[in-house]
């Protein structure tokens, strides 16, 4: 039994609904996410998922339904949660610290030991040696791991990303694959993870959350059965690629389906 399996239940989101005008995003989505889980998200285009995140992030509301965060109902965006998002939107006059100080700055956090924990977290994405570079001077994979700082600078109880990689190469994105699972590792913060990558999802999580066709609702969740920490080998492995099958072949059709709709 993994040690998330024996831990409390963190989110718990029950019959989530959603429309935009006639067009209904979700129906009844339900699930229960422990403390300490890294849970991702896969499903074909237009399928929910980052509304779905949006919600749990206190950014959009649902028809229908509800989450709850430690048993505290989600009504809006809140210092609990840290969203990383597909772009990595660093304000270009500030440097590598001043950016990943931004959230705490809002909650008023300030003082030497704020500096200090500012710089530790900088290590942890690896970015020692680099505080005081500008957006300008870091690559892609440098600049997302400032994103991913910044919304670990609040220290929030659940981790929502949105695709985070997927504007990287197909090497710098393993590489932050491999950086996102050696942080989550040591401060073992609840994660959620949508990404449209099955490979990226089952080398991350603990389970996936496979997302049918609009209207955006569970399928199936996967219980990802794989040894931690995991090696970029182990994407080599009979029992990974498995994975990796089993879930395309739920969502194949769905997103033949959808690439369709969008060349109609």
């Amino acid at each position: 039994m993994a040690p998330s399996e024996l831990a409390p239940v963190k989110l718990s989101v029950s019959g989530l609904t959603k429309y935009f005008g006639d067009l209904e995003v979700l129906r009844d989505v339900s699930t229960d996410v422990r403390r300490g889980e890294f849970i991702s998200i896969v499903g074909p285009s237009g399928c929910g998922k980052t509304t779905f995140l949006r919600i749990i992030g206190g950014l959009e509301q649902s028809e229908s339904g509800e989450a709850r965060l430690d048993e505290r109902k989600i009504s809006g965006p809140g210092k609990d949660r840290g969203f990383v998002f597909q772009q990595d939107n660093l304000l270009p006059w500030r440097t590598v610290r001043s950016n990943t100080e931004i959230g705490p700055e809002i909650n008023g956090e300030k003082g030497p030991e704020q500096h200090h924990r500012i710089a530790r977290l900088l290590k942890l994405v690896g970015l020692g040696g680099f505080e005081e570079y500008y957006p300008r001077q870091l690559s892609g994979g440098m600049r997302q791991r400032v994103n991913l700082a910044r919304a670990l600078a609040v220290d929030p109880d659940l981790l929502l990303m949105d695709e985070p990689f997927s504007a990287l190469d197909a090497q710098t994105r393993e590489i932050m694959q491999t950086e996102l699972m050696r942080i989550w590792e040591e401060g073992r913060k609840t994660v959620l993870f949508v990404t449209h990558q099955i490979d990226e999802a089952v080398y991350l999580s603990d389970r996936v959350l496979v997302f049918a066709r609009r209207p955006g609702r569970i399928q199936e969740v996967v219980e990802i059965d794989l040894p931690r920490p995991r090696p970029l080998s182990i994407k080599r492995t009979p029992h990974f690629v498995a994975y990796v099958d089993h879930i395309w072949k739920l969502i194949e059709d769905d997103v033949r389906a959808s690439v369709m709709e969008e060349h109609a």
